[in-house]
């Protein structure tokens, strides 16, 4: 999309939310191939289907349709009989390209509409009345400069959903929403996801296990399997889906991806879902389980891809989401002077996702090992826990870590990069439930990773 269009929806997005019916534009938006009907779908089940929580994810996707996304929205509003809606905007468009100066984003200028609720002189100072606009009432519309904070007994607790959401971008501090988008351009800075489709995702789901193996069903593991179904599909990767693989099928899988032609795609993504325990490793820790109960390391994994096996994907971001467990002990948690957790409580249908750890010939499986090791590129593996301990899954949600990650990556993933997002997942899970868990990741990504949505 156009930045003047672009900018155009962000001004006028409280109208936008406040007014849209967008029951009536769904077959609109499918007629002009403007959306799909999977990206239809993401949308109504935005904030639980509620409007104006579907009419904020509409505009905010939109913006990511292409070149033609507002004229062409613009149509659809004028055959759905929303045509004031539509003359707003296309009056709006004619004079942004009249007149492109007077449409500049005015950062510097917060609107803000106050009562009479007795400010001190000190905080009357610092407002502004707005001549061009009239009062409303006894409510008189005041203008913030740039220089001028929000007086204390003003300062809002929580951000408005239409409010851009600050974004933690570097150690220096809270940037504005928009502020990655500076990053997301520079090669030096973030890698690149050009192209469409971003790239190929393959999910295998180990659910049911043969009996000889001693390891149970996974129930619940499909919940999450169908979640992250979706969600890579609307983060634009092609999604492949594997069921119940034994070891060797596992292994063949991977090999088989790896062999693909990766050279005109930018990413690259597996998903695990399956038990899991401990492993002697040199570069990353933990191992997977096929069907038959024999295991796949997760560096063995991961190594499939590097630069030699895999070519076309040399410099590319390659990422490994593995909801398995590191190990068998479980952590109680220690008690703390203070918390806001309100994760659910544990209950029987939470089970965890490991099996003993079988010691092998081999000594040198420390925690640390990987410390004094070369650091492959542009991997990242994101693990469910932390190694050693078990990963907890619910029979009817799914698993912790995989809900989460699902759900940040629905809120945040349009405006925050990959380790940001991570972290959100980390800080969630470890919150929840009486046994606790916490989530990590072995980054050996270059630059910084944001999603395209």
């Amino acid at each position: 999309m156009e930045e003047a269009d672009r900018q155009l929806l962000r001004r006028n997005r409280l109208r936008l939310v406040g007014e849209l019916q967008v029951a009536e534009l769904w077959d609109a938006l499918l007629s002009r191939q403007l959306f799909t009907r999977d990206m239809i779908e993401d949308i109504q089940r935005a904030g639980c289907g509620s409007r104006r929580d579907q009419a904020r994810q509409l505009v905010t996707d939109l913006e990511t349709r292409g070149r033609q996304a507002l004229p062409l929205f613009i149509s659809c509003l004028e055959d759905t009989g929303q045509g004031a809606l539509a003359s707003f905007l296309r009056t709006s468009r004619q004079a942004t390209e009249q007149d492109p100066e007077a449409v500049k984003p005015q950062d510097h200028l917060v609107p803000v509409v106050l009562g009479p609720i007795g400010l001190t002189p000190k905080e009357q100072s610092v407002l502004k009345l707005e001549p061009s606009q009239p009062a409303v009432g006894n409510l008189s519309p005041v203008v913030l400069g740039p220089e001028e904070l929000w007086p204390a007994r003003l300062r809002p607790e929580v951000l408005r959903p239409e409010t851009p959401r600050p974004v933690d971008i570097s150690a220096g501090g809270a940037h504005n929403v928009c502020a990655p988008e500076t990053i997301r351009g520079h090669a030096d800075m973030a890698y690149i996801l050009d192209s469409d489709p971003c790239g190929h995702c393959l999910i295998i789901n180990n659910v049911n296990f043969c009996p000889s193996s001693g390891l149970n069903m996974r129930t619940g593991s499909n919940v999450d399997c169908e979640k992250l179904h979706r969600r890579f599909r609307w983060l634009h990767f092609m999604v492949e889906v594997k069921h119940d693989l034994t070891a060797k099928k596992m292994v063949a899988a991977l090999v088989e991806m790896a062999h693909r032609d990766h050279y005109a795609l930018d990413c690259f993504v597996v998903v695990i879902l399956s038990h899991g325990c401990q492993a002697s490793h040199l570069q990353f820790p933990g191992a997977v389980y096929g069907t038959d109960g024999c295991s796949v390391p997760i560096e063995k994994i991961v190594n499939i891809f590097n630069g030699t096996s895999c070519p076309s994907l040399g410099g590319k971001p390659k990422l490994f989401f593995i909801q398995a467990c590191g190990g068998e002990q479980k952590d109680h948690g220690f008690e703390v002077a203070h918390t806001s957790s309100q994760g659910r409580a544990f209950d029987s249908d939470s089970e965890p996702d490991a099996v003993p750890y079988q010691e092998g010939s081999r000594t040198f499986d420390q925690l640390d090992a990987v410390s004094s090791l070369p650091t492959p590129s542009d991997i990242l593996v994101s693990y469910s826990t932390f190694p050693g301990f078990v990963s907890w899954r619910d029979k009817k949600s799914g698993s912790w870590y995989i809900e989460t990650l699902d759900g940040v990556l629905e809120q945040w993933a349009g405006s925050e990069d990959l380790q940001s997002l991570l972290l959100r997942v980390s800080n969630a899970v470890s919150e929840k439930g009486i046994y606790k868990q916490i989530p990590g990741c072995f980054n050996f990504l270059r630059k910084k990773l944001f999603f395209k949505t």
